[in-house]
């Protein structure tokens, strides 16, 4: 089905319902490679006034990648739910960003919507929305998790620790961990980038953290973000796992690209799951995301990359995760080119994702050859913040010295806090008051107590 707009003599039209959501996007670097952007401002806003009349339902029988062809697709139809979808089954696009945005969309009614919602429903929504319409909608919407903390509950934000070190060194690895711990960080998790894939690597790692977790009862949870097949064989042989990790993407042939397929995913979940590891929850799932991955790996189906990356949280949904987090500047320029653009992809992915229902948070950051700096990832991290995001990075000086991209530090966390007076996961803020390592309110003290944690700490760092 084609569609057209008509403005003062001029009409511009659009081949099916995939180009009109490409061309209704706002300006981003991927969708121009791609060759499927707006060829310019007016067109773009052509499309947007010709997406605003679309029928919510029409995305429920006109698929961008047809069902035959793609397993996210039959995911995402045959998941669908009509009952949860009724209150919202006779609105338009521009009516339902209208709803969005009125009193009557409160949290609970957000919440209950969305096993309603279909990505490409949410991804429309997105494209004809400013970015201060995607903050208030997003941040109506608490989406809570559980392993050994809770996070997401409303004035909160979790930080993961990712202290990733170029060998895989453990002592470097342990280093940078307590230093985001004596900041305040790693409620949301401690999670490891490894240099190194193989099992018996990734394994020594596993043991690390969760004997650091161990010892002195931290409460929250580990990851090793190796691919889920070698989770699957970690727990097989009694490695004793938290949270099983893995990239995915929106379409089946970008998913196959990272080595991965539906069942795959569904066996890695029952496998972490089997360990009961969780001590308030068993959400065991952390998946990360990106703008971009479809193109970057040609398996997009001429799909623009915020719809595609809205369908991966479709996967996503399926295992009720812990944490999902968009990588959003990860990829590089050629998909999202400089500062505004990551913002704008930051804001659509965390708009979407909540929608959705996943609980999600934002990798801030960016490649050094992209058109941004660390001024941009200010903004994003303050829109964020103000959007009631669920968590955040904690990397050492902001700087990965593996994975050699710029994303957010310990200290950026704390002027988030201070400026929106955001709290920690509960369990995690009473384990560092009874350490000493915050007070009461949860500001930091210096360092010093008596309590076993810091002694242990300048000892193993001396």
């Amino acid at each position: 089905m084609s569609y057209r707009f008509s403005l003062g003599g001029q009409t511009w039209a659009f081949a099916d319902l995939k180009d009109l959501l490409a061309k209704a996007t706002p300006r981003r670097s991927g969708d121009m490679l791609a060759g499927i952007a707006a060829g310019s401002a007016l067109e773009q806003a052509a499309a947007q006034n010709c997406l605003a009349d679309v029928p919510l339902r029409t995305f429920l029988v006109q698929s961008v990648i047809p069902y035959e062809e793609d397993d996210v697709t039959r995911l995402i139809v045959d998941g669908h739910d009509e009952v949860a979808f009724a209150p919202v089954a006779h609105l338009c696009v521009g009516d339902f960003r209208d709803w969005l945005l009125s009193d009557e969309a409160t949290g609970p009614a957000l919440a209950a919507l969305a096993a309603g919602l279909t990505p490409e429903m949410v991804a429309a929504t997105a494209k004809i929305m400013r970015n201060q319409d995607l903050i208030q909608v997003a941040k109506k919407v608490e989406v809570v998790t559980r392993f050994r903390n809770t996070v997401g509950l409303r004035g909160t934000m979790a930080v993961r620790i990712q202290p990733n070190h170029p060998t895989d060194d453990p002592r470097g690895i342990l280093a940078s961990t307590l230093e985001g711990l004596c900041y305040g960080c790693g409620d949301a998790v401690i999670g490891v980038n490894p240099a190194s894939d193989a099992p018996a690597a990734v394994a020594a790692i596993v043991r690390l953290l969760d004997e650091l977790i161990e010892r002195y009862h931290i409460p929250t949870q580990s990851c090793v973000l190796t691919h889920a097949t070698t989770a699957i064989g970690l727990i097989e042989n009694g490695v004793p796992l938290d949270l099983v990790f893995q990239s995915v993407a929106g379409t089946e042939a970008a998913n196959a690209s990272f080595g991965v397929t539906l069942a795959l995913l569904k066996e890695a979940h029952e496998a972490g799951r089997s360990l009961q590891r969780g001590t308030v929850g068993q959400n065991v799932m952390y998946f990360e995301t990106g703008q971009g991955s479809a193109l970057s790996a040609d398996a997009h189906h001429g799909v623009d990359q915020q719809t595609c990356e809205a369908r991966a949280y479709a996967v996503c949904r399926a295992f009720s995760p812990f944490l999902v987090n968009t990588v959003v500047g990860f990829i590089g320029p050629e998909y999202l080119y400089d500062g505004k653009q990551i913002v704008r992809a930051g804001l659509e992915d965390h708009f979407c994702g909540k929608l959705m229902g996943l609980p999600i948070g934002c990798d801030v950051c960016y490649t050094n050859h992209a058109e941004a700096d660390q001024n941009d990832m200010d903004v994003l991290l303050t829109l964020l913040g103000a959007a009631g995001v669920n968590f955040v990075m904690g990397v050492p000086g902001a700087d990965d010295v593996m994975l050699n991209y710029q994303s957010t530090s310990f200290h950026d966390q704390l002027y988030l806090r201070d400026l929106l007076g955001l709290k920690r996961a509960p369990e995690f803020a009473a384990w560092l008051a009874d350490t000493g390592i915050t007070d009461a309110g949860g500001r930091l003290f210096a360092p010093g107590g008596p309590h076993p944690f810091l002694q242990d700490m300048r000892a193993l760092l001396a």
